[in-house]
């Protein structure tokens, strides 16, 4: 499997993480990760929800430095 992918939006706003996020999964396969960092601390509620509802499964998520950070897994 290849390593995860990191998508850095930090500086961008709800709902630019997650439409990062949407864009960036069509282009990976199934059971490949992505990790999306975000100064927008709604991206750490947003994201794992957003995953949830569609099917995705979050791996994990919590604070960096000067951000926040969510790890998807593509599951379909």
């Amino acid at each position: 499997m290849s390593e995860r992918k990191t998508i850095d939006a930090r500086g961008s706003f709800c709902p630019g993480p997650l439409m990062e996020l949407i864009a960036a999964l069509k282009l990976i396969e199934v059971g490949q990760e992505i990790e999306i960092w975000s100064t927008d601390q709604g991206t750490a509620k947003d994201v794992p929800e957003w995953a949830a509802k569609v099917g995705h499964e979050t791996v994990e998520s919590g604070e960096k430095d000067d951000h926040w950070y969510v790890v998807v897994k593509k599951t379909k």
